[in-house]
């Protein structure tokens, strides 16, 4: 291959008003777009995807010449029928929905004769088949499994993409972590590994996958020593050489071990003991280095839950002989019943009526009738504006009628008529109390009303105040 003395294409290191930038942009939102309008017609279920992608692929070997041309709709919708077994196929009119929508966003031209597959629509469906045999072989692995078989998927696009110049997105460290992510997972999991008596095959492929990573991981760092950022991927390089080199003597380990265990049983012992050896094996039991295959302490007791020897599962405790459980497992197990099953029982509650105590109160009958008068002058004020006529008599204690009507309200007729009713409430309810003027009367040239008798003006207001009892007049 040519040796690499440029950078990678990028979309992160392009100016947004760059055309193609543009361009390339616009080919994700129609793609977007698609999947919008598959959510608007119920496409958008496991079910409907995967009939999508069966559609798009019927289309897609049309293109590459491997099929016969689609004429119409009714041709892609019986090849779907004759190629598929499928229980539920789409409609003839779901199958127009979809056509009508590749066609909206310029994934197919529609012809009169022919339906063809357009550049965009052919980068797009190739991008999406992918994906889901990508994912299809993802979840076909284990939880470890998976980690390591991303990271050679991420090599494996490195090479595709970053060898040929186009940037593949960060791979190379996408790539280290997930290999420490499964060496994570497989610390995690090495006891219940080593007590499993069909691991051998798993582990075995895990080794092997961890060495195929090596190899990949040494061939990229060939490949990218001439960049101009070498001293970053350097580094990363280190890292992931580190990683590797830990993952392939854990698997390495654990498959020693594991081959140890199950051989176990069928090495000859030697009567002659060597007590050397003996304690370099003790020592190296309670610090074993990571590729060795002598088991530590928990590794030998996960061992020993196999059964390979009867009874030796049994609950107990080695240390290294066999102690009876302080609980027996039918105590345990009705334990566990108990906790499972227990409902408490709840007393009702029950609530204490509040007592009500009744006091007896007397009141006179001038008592009562100040009580009844004064809730008959709250309603009267309800519904009659006094306040102003009682803030002037307040102030000047006593005065003409005409007076407080022009003073206290103003001259209009409206006023004339509103503190009329208000003087005639505050008499009604023994507020105030009426006398004939001893003195000239002021004129009001001001108001724009007249009296229909000159004599009704002669009266005057005064405040009544405590031990009143009837008017003067």
């Amino acid at each position: 291959m040519e040796e690499m003395d440029r950078m990678l294409i990028s979309v992160f290191d392009k100016d947004g008003t760059v055309p193609e930038l543009y361009q390339s942009m616009r080919d994700i939102s129609y793609l977007a777009g698609v999947f919008n309008d598959l959510g608007t017609h119920q496409w958008l279920t496991p079910g409907g995807i995967f009939r999508f992608l069966r559609i798009i692929q019927l289309l897609n070997e049309e293109a590459l010449g491997l099929a016969e041309p689609i004429e119409n709709t009714d041709t892609l919708f019986y090849r779907y029928r004759n190629k598929y077994t499928d229980p539920n196929p789409p409609t003839q009119k779901q199958m127009e929905q979809i056509i009508n929508i590749l066609v909206k966003y310029n994934w197919l031209s529609k012809q009169s004769r022919q339906i063809k597959l357009r550049d965009a629509g052919k980068r797009m469906m190739d991008a999406l088949v992918r994906l889901a045999n990508d994912s299809l072989a993802y979840y076909m692995h284990d939880e470890i499994g998976r980690s390591l078989f991303q990271a050679r998927r991420d090599a494996e696009i490195s090479e595709a993409y970053d060898d040929h110049g186009i940037s593949g997105g960060n791979k190379i460290a996408s790539m280290i972590r997930n290999v420490e992510n499964a060496i994570q997972l497989l610390k995690e999991r090495e006891l219940e590994m080593l007590a499993d008596r069909n691991a051998l095959p798993q582990l075995e492929l895990i080794h092997e996958l961890m060495k195929e990573l090596q190899g990949k991981l040494e061939e990229r760092y060939r490949q990218f020593q001439t960049l101009e950022d070498s001293l970053v991927l350097t580094t990363l390089m280190q890292k992931g050489t580190s990683v590797l080199a830990e993952g392939t003597s854990l698997s390495l380990g654990m498959t020693n071990k594991y081959l140890k265990f199950a051989t176990m049983r069928e090495t000859v012992l030697s009567s002659y003991i060597q007590p050397e050896k003996v304690r370099e094996f003790i020592i190296k039991m309670y610090n074993p280095p990571v590729d060795s295959d002598i088991p530590n302490p928990y590794q030998m007791l996960s061992f020993m839950e196999q059964d390979q020897y009867e009874g030796e599962a049994l609950d107990g405790l080695w240390i290294p002989i066999k102690f009876a459980a302080p609980i027996s497992a039918a105590d345990i197990s009705d334990s566990v019943h108990y906790l499972e099953n227990y409902e408490p029982k709840v007393k009702p509650l029950e609530e204490e009526g509040e007592m009500i105590e009744y006091k007896l109160e007397q009141i006179s009958a001038d008592e009562l009738q100040q009580y009844i008068g004064d809730t008959t002058w709250l309603m009267t004020k309800s519904m009659i504006r006094t306040e102003e006529v009682e803030q002037y008599l307040d102030q000047y204690d006593e005065a003409g009628m005409e007076q407080i009507m022009i003073e206290a309200a103003g001259p209009r007729w409206s006023d004339a008529i509103n503190s009329l009713a208000a003087i005639s409430a505050l008499i009604g309810n023994d507020k105030v109390w009426m006398n004939r003027a001893g003195s000239e009367l002021q004129q009001w040239p001001d108001k724009v009303w007249n009296w229909i008798n000159p004599k009704d003006r002669e009266w005057t207001i005064k405040k009544r105040k405590p031990g009143d009892l009837h008017d003067e007049s």
